[in-house]
């Protein structure tokens, strides 16, 4: 087999190989004698099928399917014959197929960095201190009574934090725009799902209560008609609600799995729990840190696109996978999720990887038990 390699960049290299034609045509022959014993045709009795007829018949497609394996058993040996290590599938240029002479390609592939590590000196990380107090109990335990709380109607005017079924009718120039209509619209003042101003005009008002708000939509707002649209919005308030927080009792401890020990038993149960996510808080503070040390030694470091686009590709299809496959099977990912969405945490987590391997390999560093 021939081989010659060119170094096209740092990290791109493009193998020609050949291949002699007797590699080739001596195993098309091989499958064509085993397959020509089970091909039955019609004037031919089973397993005496003629070698011409064969070939004639199936011969270029089996020549075809052989060429397919040979290119990449031949492009593994190419590299560990050049002593090089791929970052990713190569990119295959066909030269020459001809039946009876020299297989010819070309393969354009990009290699593993060479990565020298940097001195780790000069660089600082702050030890975060902290620590779960009373107060900070407190209040976690009013936002679990808040989630199990209920909502009750109210006579009085609405404040931050009520929720509020509302009518309301958003017109632009004196005309109705998609979209800016709804009716018994629940909504909790104070969540910031409304434009700036929406929410805030609702406070204040009571119960059968309409107002008509000047407003105008964001610069920035998805829709290309309404992006900084000045409108008006009619609001029709039909009901208040308050948050009335669930009782602090042995109901609302059984939901958070403490079945016996009362009050004490609860508090206990979630001061150790704050306490354990303020360690790994702290502990992932810390070790972000160190990275990012890492990275900022080795910010030179050229890394394969190749590696970088499988990464992309992973961290694609984790988000997807996170939201339950959004619901359709059928979704374009890379036009839903493109790749800029990914591309930058894709090179970290790549540099970070190539740096991290050759610190364990230099090192003889070992798993800690």
């Amino acid at each position: 087999m021939r081989v010659s390699i060119e170094t096209t960049s740092n990290l791109e290299r493009r193998l020609t190989v050949g291949v002699p034609a007797e590699r080739v045509e001596s195993e098309v022959d091989t499958r064509l004698q085993k397959a020509s014993r089970n091909i039955r045709l019609p004037g031919f009795r089973p397993g005496k099928v003629p070698m011409k007829v064969m070939r004639q018949r199936f011969g270029a497609g089996i020549r075809q399917e052989v060429v397919g394996e040979v290119v990449n058993e031949s492009f593994r040996e190419a590299v560990i014959q050049e002593k090089l290590r791929p970052a990713g599938l190569p990119s295959i240029e066909p030269k020459n197929l001809e039946q009876g002479k020299e297989l010819q390609y070309v393969a354009t592939f990009e290699v593993y960095p060479e990565v020298e590590l940097a001195e780790m000196k000069g660089f600082s990380v702050e030890q975060v201190v902290a620590q779960v107090k009373d107060e900070d109990v407190d209040k976690m335990i009013d936002v679990f009574r808040k989630q199990q709380g209920t909502w009750e109607s109210v006579e009085r005017a609405s404040v931050l934090t009520d929720k509020v079924t509302i009518d309301y009718l958003g017109t632009r120039d004196g005309e109705e725009f998609a979209g800016g209509s709804a009716q018994d619209s629940d909504l909790e003042l104070g969540s910031g799902r409304m434009i700036p101003g929406f929410e805030d005009g609702i406070v204040g008002m009571t119960t059968g209560e309409e107002r008509t708000l000047a407003l105008r939509f964001p610069e920035d707002y998805h829709s290309e008609e309404l992006k900084g649209a000045a409108v008006q919005f009619k609001i029709t308030v039909k009901n208040i609600q308050q948050l009335v927080p669930a009782a602090l009792d042995e109901a609302l401890f059984a939901k958070y799995g403490v079945e016996d020990g009362g009050e004490e038993r609860f508090r206990k149960e979630v001061a150790d729990n704050m306490a354990r996510e303020l360690k790994n808080a702290v502990q992932s503070k810390l070790k972000q840190q160190v990275m990012d040390a890492v990275l900022e030694a080795h910010k030179s470091l050229e890394v394969p696109k190749a590696l970088i686009d499988q990464e992309i590709t992973a961290l694609r299809n984790q988000m997807f996978q996170q939201y339950g496959g959004l619901g359709n099977q059928n979704l374009d990912l890379k036009s839903l999720l493109p790749d800029t969405m990914f591309a930058e945490n894709a090179e970290r987590r790549v540099k970070l990887g190539l740096v991290l391997a050759e610190i364990v390999a230099k090192n003889d560093l070992k798993p800690g038990r």
